[in-house]
């Protein structure tokens, strides 16, 4: 093997050693609860009223076929308030970035087409998720669900 090459091989094997599956997996769970959690805290009052104007723009413009649009404004609502949590504790995780998954998949199929350049990145860290579980830091860990592939 060329000895730059080997050199260029050694360096960054050591440098992967320094960073931690479950630490990746840690920053994917917490920024995945952030992003879906400062949506859904725009779309209440108090600690989870919906409001009028998340009701409207469910109607206008959040608008996804088969699902009427004040049912979809709760269920998006609760889902981005409830998934969220547990990504941070990290209890039911694969669950928990599977359904962020499917909600991001009908956000950008039918509510915002053009925003694949925002949601690819939420896809790469929820199917990271999904693949590797929540990792050490997490409930699931504990219960002994987690399999820290």
């Amino acid at each position: 093997m060329n000895p730059l090459i080997a050199r260029y091989e050694s360096l960054f094997d050591a440098i992967a050693c320094l960073i931690p599956a479950s630490l990746l997996g840690l920053f994917a769970r917490l920024t995945i609860a952030y992003t879906f959690w400062s949506s859904g805290r725009t779309k209440v009052e108090g600690i989870l009223n919906v409001t009028d104007t998340t009701l409207y723009l469910f109607k206008e413009e959040y608008a996804v076929p088969v699902i009427p649009p004040d049912i979809a404004a709760y269920m998006a609502t609760y889902a981005e308030h409830f998934f969220p949590i547990l990504l941070v504790l990290g209890l039911f995780t694969r669950f928990a970035a599977l359904s962020l998954l499917l909600m991001t998949l009908v956000i950008q199929l039918f509510v915002y087409p053009d925003a694949w350049n925002v949601h690819m990145w939420w896809a790469i860290a929820m199917l990271y998720l999904i693949k590797q579980g929540g990792g050490i830091a997490s409930f699931d860990h504990m219960l002994g669900k987690s399999s820290d592939r």
